[in-house]
Order: structure tokens, then C-alpha cells, then sequence
């Protein structure tokens, strides 16, 4: 049996960032899906390296015995790159990016995983999820201290633990190696879309779009319909067997290069319609507009005929109210995108402290569509390090009691970690108390008596 693959490969900037921080790579034998974090300046950075690293896997001189080694040696070279580029450029530091990988060597998939981003796989109509999320949030749920259910809306569910970044020597990838069964569909996706759409209807789509391109449209799209918060990445790929495929249906065999590590990275997003497509478009317009910007000026030669006079003039005045009314349209639209931003809340950092802020974390020239409504008393350097980082990329929140409660959720955290710093510190020195009583009473233990002489 002789195994190929066909695949499509689609990524979009959503309505929210300002940047595409992921990547993907599609080709005949590699597929990947890479998350960029670390702020506007680095994660694009990281996640395009990590694509450059694995990118030439992409053939057929691997063995299955030997796909997983490579699979980390690239990932390695990636990291070192990583830290190189933080190094020469000290405004990256911190940066870093999920990586979910699947490498074909011949009938015999090999994957590598880091991160948040998924792997799934659809086999005779069951959808599963065969990755493990590297999340705050999965380890809670794998230590029993909150539900798979409660996991779904946690405040803290896309705080990453384990990335490949500058920051992490051990970076303790999950590997595994599955067989490439004719039939099966996969997909590799970003937190754009698994946070954001159903398993249930991204079981769905997958299942009922046949065309792997139409069904990639699809999901992305899904995603921007369901507010499109995060850029959102998908590699849609068929396991086929060459010799029952029918013609015009074979594999694909071009490359596909989507998101930061694209040449069109900067492409805008491609949402089609919904609340929050409209509403970005409004944000766009308004950025965009200037006084006059959509006006066309008709230049009319002279003409000393009086009717040709009153043309003119009419014409004049006909575009005098159309700019006035599409002048007046679009300030309604910006101010009511406006008004919707301030129905937005997420929490941020404001100085030191922990801060809840309405509207959303973007500006327009002097023009900012956020300000701070309460302070915490929760301190940014008293969070854990990936929990920093988190706050520092601002976490969306539904209302503003939802939002004070991620708050009180982070509180909370900060006083256990407290807690258990304070216990491990008791545990410690009781330790060493327990430890020199011994040493003394063993110390009494074997000292002679001394003998007392006898009475005269």
C-alpha cells in the first residue's frame, strides 16, 4: 500500500491583533502548525523560525525509524536559532512559539508536540484529540483540581507551560508515532480556532466538507464568526492510498507557506460577514478615513454656455452631499464601533499592579479605545513567570464581574504560591532542627561517662 497525502494550509491575522504571530507549513511529507508568542516584536520571530528549521523534512529520505530523531534535532536547531536572534536583538527576549508537527515517513507518521496548539484526528467519523494541551490550565485538570468542563472557561486556559523559546533549555516535546491509514483526516490547528469553535462543530465541518481546501475556508471562518480573538491557523490533510484514488483527486504536491512565515504575512484578515467582521471593518474604515478621503473631484473644462454652467454646478453639489452623507455614515459607524469597544472589558497590567481595563487593547493614532476602571492589589512580579506573561498580552474578558474574577482567580494564585513558598520554608527549617537534635542526641549518645573518684 502506498500512502500520500492531500492537504491545504490556511491562516488569518482574525478581528483583534494587529499582527499574525502564527505559522504553517503544508508540503507532501511535513506538516506543522506553529503559535507565536511573546509580544508584537517576537512572536512572529519565533514562529517563522521554527518553520525554517523543520521545513527541510520535507522529503522522502526518512525512515520511521529515524523521523522522530530528526524531528527533534530540528527543533533544537530552532531553539539555538531562537536564543541566537534574542541575543543580537534584546527587544525579543521572552519570545517563543507552540509547535505541532506530523512528519510522514512512508506509511508511518511521526509527530512532535509543544504548546497549546492541537493535533486531531477524524477516523471513520470519531474526531479525537490526540495531543495534550501544555497548558496552566490542563494541569489542573490532569492533577483533578478542576473538570474538563470547568477547563473550557477558565480564565487562565491559554496560559502556555511548555513552548519552544529562549527561556526553556528543557524543552520536553511529547513524540509519538501512529500509522498512516488510508481514509483518516487530520488537522493541525491554533488556540484561534480550538478556543474559540466547538469540538463538536469542528467534528462537523470535518466530517461533512469532503474538498480539504473548502473545509479549511470553512473553520477559519468559523472562528472570525465567533468573534476571531486570536489569529487562527489550520492545516487541513487526507490520508490517501495512491492506488484506489480516482483521477483529478490525487495528492497535493506543492508547499504551502501561511502566516508570519509567508511572504503575504501581512495580509488583512478574510473574514466574510457577522457582528465582528463588521465591526473590525468599521475599525479599519475609520483608521483609514481622512476629511475629503472619499471624495472624487471632477476637474470640468471652462465652458462660457450657461447651461453648461448649471451642469456643473449641479454636479458639484450632487457630490457635495454624497461626501456629506457618506461623511455622516461613516461617523456613525466609527462612533458605534466605538460604543461597542466600550462594552468590552480584558485585564492588563497598569504599572505594577494587576488592572482591569474597558474597551479593547488597541489604539488609532492619539486615539486609544481603552482606559483602566479598577487597580488590583495584585502585583505583576508577584505572578508566576508564564502567568506574567499572560497578563502582559492582556486576557480577554466577557464582562467586568468576569473579568474580576480572573483577578480574584490570580489572587488566589499568588496566595497559594505564597503559601507554599511559606510551608516549603517551615518544612525546611524543621528540617534542620530535626536534623541537629539528632546529631546532639547521638552526639550524647557515645561520650563515656566520666568517673567520679572514690571518697577518701
Amino acid at each position: 500500500m502506498s500512502i500520500a497525502l492531500r492537504y491545504a494550509a490556511r491562516s488569518d491575522v482574525g478581528l483583534v491583533r494587529s499582527n499574525n504571530q502564527d505559522s504553517a507549513y503544508a508540503g507532501p511529507h511535513l506538516l506543522v502548525v506553529a503559535d507565536g508568542m511573546g509580544g508584537h516584536a517576537g512572536g512572529d520571530v519565533a514562529s517563522s523560525v521554527a518553520i525554517a528549521a523543520l521545513a527541510p523534512l520535507d522529503g522522502e529520505s526518512h525512515g520511521p525509524d529515524d523521523a522522530l530523531d530528526e524531528l527533534e534535532r530540528a527543533l533544537e536547531e530552532a531553539r539555538e536559532e531562537i536564543i541566537t536572534r534574542s541575543e543580537v536583538e534584546p527587544e525579543l527576549a521572552g519570545m517563543g512559539t507552540t509547535v505541532t508537527a506530523i512528519l510522514r515517513a512512508g506509511n508511518k507518521l511521526a509527530m512532535v508536540h509543544l504548546g497549546d496548539s492541537r493535533g486531531y484526528l477524524l477516523r471513520d467519523g470519531v474526531l479525537t484529540q490526540v495531543t495534550t494541551d501544555h497548558t496552566f490550565v490542563q494541569h489542573l485538570v490532569n492533577t483533578g483540581k478542576i473538570t474538563p468542563e470547568e477547563a473550557e472557561h477558565h480564565p487562565q486556559r491559554s496560559v502556555v507551560m511548555r513552548v519552544l523559546g529562549d527561556f526553556d533549555a528543557d524543552i520536553a516535546p511529547d513524540l509519538s508515532v501512529r500509522e498512516a491509514r488510508a481514509g483518516d483526516r487530520w488537522l493541525l490547528c491554533s488556540d484561534g480556532l480550538s478556543g474559540f469553535v466547538s469540538g463538536e462543530t469542528i467534528a462537523r465541518t470535518l466530517h461533512e466538507i469532503t474538498d480539504v481546501d473548502t473545509c479549511a475556508d470553512r473553520l477559519v471562518q468559523l472562528a472570525l464568526r465567533a468573534g476571531g480573538g486570536d489569529n487562527v491557523t489550520v492545516v487541513v490533510a487526507d490520508v490517501l492510498e495512491l492506488d484506489q484514488v480516482r483521477d483529478g483527486a490525487g495528492p497535493t504536491t506543492n508547499a504551502a507557506v501561511v502566516g508570519s512565515a509567508a511572504i503575504s504575512r501581512n495580509r488583512p484578515t478574510s473574514a466574510q460577514d457577522g457582528p465582528a467582521a463588521r465591526a473590525a471593518e468599521l475599525s479599519r474604515q475609520a483608521a483609514a478615513s481622512t476629511p475629503g478621503g472619499g471624495v472624487a473631484v471632477v476637474d470640468e473644462t471652462a465652458d462660457d454656455d450657461a447651461d453648461e454652467r448649471r451642469t456643473r454646478r449641479r454636479r458639484r453639489v450632487r457630490a457635495l452631499v454624497l461626501w456629506l452623507v457618506g461623511l455622516a455614515v461613516l461617523a456613525g459607524a466609527a462612533f458605534g464601533f466605538y460604543r461597542w469597544t466600550q462594552t468590552q472589558y480584558y485585564v492588563g497590567v497598569d504599572g505594577e499592579a494587576v488592572a482591569v481595563y474597558r474597551g479593547i487593547p488597541q489604539s488609532v493614532g492619539p486615539l486609544s479605545f481603552s482606559e483602566v476602571v479598577e487597580t488590583s492589589d495584585v502585583l505583576v512580579e508577584d505572578l508566576p513567570p508564564f502567568v506574567r506573561d499572560r497578563v502582559e498580552q492582556t486576557i480577554h474578558s466577557a464582562s467586568l464581574a468576569d473579568a474580576r474574577d480572573r483577578i480574584d482567580t490570580l489572587a488566589d494564585d499568588v496566595a497559594q504560591a505564597q503559601q507554599d513558598a511559606a510551608a516549603e520554608q517551615a518544612a525546611q527549617e524543621q528540617a534542620a532542627l530535626d536534623a541537629a537534635a539528632e546529631a546532639a542526641a547521638a552526639a550524647a549518645a557515645t561520650t563515656p561517662p566520666v568517673e567520679q573518684p572514690a571518697a577518701p
